[in-house]
Parts: C-alpha cells; sequence; structure tokens
C-alpha cells in the first residue's frame, strides 16, 4: 500500500524558514566527528574474549550459556530440551539448522510424538497459536552483542518474531563468529546488510536473555511478557 503525503512542501519550507534557511536542504553531509569513543570498547578483543565477556554478561542477565562445537550440537540441544520438559516447540524454518544438522532432530522429535512445529509462511494465521502454546522457542541469533549479552533476530516471511516471545522458554543458537564487541558494530553490520541486500528485516528483535521487569518499585519480576527462561548455545566452530 503506498500512502500520499499533503502538504509536504508547505511543511517543509515552514520548518526551514523558523531554521533561518530559504529552503529545505536536499542534502545533508554526514558529520566527521573528531573522537569515536563508541570504538574503542573491547576494540581489540579476539572472539574468545568476547565470549568470556558474553559469559559473564549472562549471569547478569539470568540467561543460561552452554558453548559446544557442531558435532556436540544435537546432544546439547537434546538435553537442554528434556532439562526444559520438552514440547511443544515452534523454530523458525532457517535452513541454518540444517546446515547444523539440527533439522534432523527436528524430524526425530517428530517420530517420537513429540509437538513440533515450524514456522510456515503459507499458513499465515495457523503459526501464532502455535507459538503461544509452545513450552520452547528456538531460532538463532544473527549478530550477537558481547557487552550486553543480547541476541540479534532478524525476522521474516519464515522466521516469525513471534516464536522468540511467546513461548515460556526461549533457545538460541548463536554461532561464534556472530559475537562482536557491543550495539556499535551490530548497527554496521545492519547497514551494510541493508546496502547489500537492498531491504530491511521486516522486524529486528534485539534480546537481551528472558522477560525481565523491575518497573514496580523495582523489585524483579520474570516473564511478565516473554520467555521465562533464556538458554544462549554457543557453536564453537562457527
Amino acid at each position: 500500500m503506498t500512502g500520499t503525503i499533503h502538504n509536504r512542501e508547505a511543511f517543509l519550507n515552514k520548518i526551514a524558514g523558523r531554521l533561518g534557511r530559504d529552503q529545505p536542504l536536499t542534502e545533508v553531509d554526514k558529520p566527521n566527528w573528531s573522537y569515536h569513543p563508541q570504538d574503542k570498547v573491547l576494540k581489540d578483543a579476539s572472539k574468545d574474549e568476547l565470549l568470556d565477556v558474553l559469559k559473564k554478561q549472562c549471569i547478569l542477565i539470568h540467561t543460561d550459556l552452554i558453548v559446544t562445537t557442531k558435532q556436540g550440537l544435537l546432544e546439547t540441544l537434546q538435553t537442554r530440551v528434556s532439562e526444559y520438559g520438552g514440547g511443544p516447540i515452534v523454530a523458525w524454518r532457517d535452513v541454518r539448522f540444517t546446515e547444523y544438522g539440527v533439522a534432523n532432530l527436528f524430524k526425530e522429535w517428530s517420530g517420537q510424538g513429540m509437538e513440533f512445529h515450524e514456522w510456515d509462511a503459507s499458513r499465515e494465521h495457523e503459526n501464532i497459536p502455535y507459538a503461544e502454546q509452545a513450552n520452547i522457542g528456538l531460532t538463532i541469533s544473527d549478530i550477537t552483542l558481547a557487552e550486553s549479552g543480547t541476541a540479534v533476530l532478524f525476522s521474516s516471511k519464515d522466521k516469525g518474531r513471534t516464536v522468540s516471545f511467546l513461548p515460556m522458554k526461549s533457545i538460541i543458537l548463536i554461532a561464534k563468529s556472530s559475537i562482536v564487541p557491543r550495539m556499535t558494530q551490530a548497527a554496521r553490520l545492519i547497514r551494510k546488510k541493508t546496502i547489500e541486500e537492498g531491504k530491511l528485516a521486516s522486524c529486528i528483535n534485539f534480546i537481551t536473555g528472558p522477560s525481565n521487569s523491575a518497573d514496580i518499585e523495582m523489585n524483579l519480576v520474570v516473564g511478565v511478557h516473554g520467555p521465562i527462561n533464556a538458554t544462549y548455545i554457543v557453536i564453537e566452530d562457527l
């Protein structure tokens, strides 16, 4: 749907006049800042050092972090799913699950009678009820912020955003290569991705552990508007 902008020129001309200009600017020069303090935080940290920072931050945000290898991923994921009480499980339809070998586990769960739903854009409104009833939501982090312990998830037609916040528990797979120091690097990667692909994800979720709220008398309450438990599974050799 394309909208119509009414009185655009008059509106912009009025603002320009208030700013002492004869007409609105047509181009804006990007400022060249003398100092970039945001670039100095964890500037030279290796991936191992960033992982150590992430581990410490996860303690503060009440999130379990498990480090495994690609070969050990299936067993690690199976164990955590069992510890979380099993299904129902809802997961993105993501080619990376196949690359990690996890898609085979999905088939195994279904064969064992565990209730499992893979997000299916063709089924539209059926997906959200599955997510609402799910015990576990399974997603993959596209960018991971070590400083804050934040997983960045790009939504798409096959990666519904409700998978990460409607189920009771959340498991997020994290490739070690996706870990960056902080929001500074994440913003640049998102901009680069947008320029290269010519589009932006329909929704980008920045998820920092389970649902937490301390708005009322500074008393921490977990699970008000999202998962009660969250686990990050970091895959070492990716």
